[in-house]
């Protein structure tokens, strides 16, 4: 377990998955705990897919590998490559193991930088290979919710309009061609009056959050417009994503479960329909030889009740 404290902050990882298991500020607590009995996670890792895969597979150059729900990194312990009182920085590299799944030579950093009222998250990957790499990745932080220990409604609020609808998600996790109204509400702020249901050609910014709304499945907000949107618990207390590197931004929960993740992705599932390679997945990144990318997601917390 790596242990990182800034003022207030706390911040635990563990090096199966590097994933955080535990985050507050001063008594409140950002995360929540893992039960096995409902989500065996808290914040996992996602690499070198994001999503399911048709069949649980993958394939590269005629040949298919064995790759599912978001990859492998969650599953793999990470090395300690650097640590200090207010950061940390760990490591995963391709092995014989990863090659068996995922082709590819790859280093995957997971890197974290802990203020007093943030938590910067940021995923490195490089091409360590001699081809092109396809990789998709995410962050799949788990929310306590209600949060900040409020009743009151809360709600997602968008930077800009984003579009009312969503994908609808197949069997097997896959991504269908049809989509679903969501109730995006033009109204900025989550105590303003409550307007009619947008439209499934309409766009909104205000999402008010509700077991009804997730028990159905994840809302995917893909190529969002937005660099960012606010979780407001209706009593003061806000939750700010900004996200660099990461055009989708997912929600999820299996209600009444006490979490609400609000997942930052650079890449999502498979398509319905989808058979070719990974290389022409939508929504793949393909990373040159010898290079690097950095995606960063930045969770800060204000509270304006004293």
């Amino acid at each position: 377990m790596i242990e990182l404290a800034n003022g207030p902050a706390r911040l635990k990882i563990a090096r199966r998955g590097a994933e955080p298991l535990a985050w507050s500020i001063g008594h409140i607590p950002m995360l929540w705990t893992a039960d096995p009995a409902v989500w065996p996670q808290t914040a996992p890792v996602l690499f070198p897919v994001v999503g399911w895969t048709r069949g649980g597979q993958i394939r590269h150059r005629g040949v298919a590998y064995p790759l599912g729900l978001h990859g492998f990194a969650a599953h793999r312990a990470f090395a300690l490559v650097e640590a200090g009182a207010t950061g940390a920085r760990l490591r995963l590299e391709s092995d014989a193991e990863t090659r068996s799944s995922y082709p590819f030579e790859f280093r995957l950093d997971a890197i974290y930088r802990l203020e007093p009222d943030a938590l910067v998250w940021t995923l490195e990957v490089s091409n360590l290979g001699q081809e092109p790499m396809p990789y998709a990745l995410g962050l799949h932080p788990g929310f306590c919710w209600p949060f900040a220990g409020s009743p009151a409604p809360h709600a997602l609020i968008f930077d800009a309009a984003e579009r009312a609808s969503v994908p609808v998600i197949a069997p097997g996790g896959l991504f269908s061609h049809e989509r679903r109204v969501v109730p995006l509400e033009l109204a900025a702020e989550a105590a303003a009056p409550r307007a009619a249901p947008m439209q499934p050609a309409g766009r909104g910014r205000c999402l008010r959050i509700t077991r009804d709304l997730l028990a159905q499945e994840a809302l995917c907000f893909l190529d969002i417009a937005s660099r960012g949107a606010v979780l407001d618990n209706g009593a003061g207390a806000r939750l700010r994503v900004d996200l660099d590197g990461f055009p989708h931004l997912a929600l999820w929960s299996r209600p009444p479960a006490p979490f609400l993740c609000i997942e930052a992705w650079s890449g999502h599932g498979d398509p319905v329909g989808f058979d070719g390679e990974l290389t022409d997945k939508p929504s793949m990144r393909l990373l040159a030889p010898g290079a690097t990318s950095r995606h960063t997601a930045r969770f800060s917390f204000t509270d304006t009740v004293v």
